[in-house]
């Protein structure tokens, strides 16, 4: 998986060296989003259109953690198709009207000592985000549970969306995360094991 521009890195520009870093980006997804209609459809094409990495978590539970990996432009082209498929998902865009398009929403995950920058000084930095994208931005005060990262959740028509994961990722490279990382892993609830019993039990097979 060569950058698309197949550039050495030696004498490049600032712009090309940017191309050059390798981003890894978190996002808390319901697995059937990128599931697609038959076995990981949607995955597979976007990993071959963006020719980033992109891995699902394992388990039943609903959501899963999406991790996205690659060149920056990789990853932002990976951003920017499961955007679009989010909002195909909630059939809007339709007879090429665009006004009134129902907003798409991400959950990021990101250590929460890389936090305190993307808010910024007294909510500073944040607030230029949304100014500037025209993008929701909220960072959760909590952290998720059993780790040391937050979601951090952005809405907006597709197009805000990406602008916005761009201006978060900048944020991201230049304030390396501090200390270890505990990454977060959804986990199943009671609800959902007590459902897998009875499935299990009844013998039936969804699909």
């Amino acid at each position: 998986m060569a950058s698309p521009d197949g550039a050495s890195g030696v004498g490049g520009s600032p712009e090309e060296t940017e191309l050059s870093i390798t981003l890894t980006l978190r996002m808390l997804m319901h697995g059937k989003v990128m599931a697609g209609s038959s076995k990981g459809e949607t995955v597979k094409r976007i990993r071959e259109q963006s020719s980033a990495r992109i891995t699902i978590s394992e388990g039943s539970c609903p959501e899963r953690i999406t991790t996205i990996t690659g060149s920056t432009d990789a990853v932002f082209r990976a951003v920017s198709m499961i955007a679009f498929k989010l909002e195909e998902d909630l059939g809007t865009g339709v007879d090429g009207v665009s006004a009134g398009r129902a907003p798409v929403t991400l959950r990021l995950v990101i250590p929460a000592s890389q936090c305190g920058s993307l808010i910024g000084k007294a909510g500073a930095k944040i607030r230029e985000i949304r100014e500037s994208t025209g993008a929701q931005v909220q960072v959760a005060s909590d952290l998720l549970p059993n780790s040391t990262e937050r979601a951090v959740t952005v809405s907006g028509v597709p197009d805000t969306i990406i602008q916005c994961v761009r201006q978060i990722c900048a944020v991201i490279l230049e304030s390396p995360p501090k200390g270890a990382t505990i990454p977060y892993h959804p986990g199943l609830s009671l609800g959902t094991i007590l459902l897998s019993a009875n499935q299990v039990r009844g013998h039936s097979i969804s699909d």
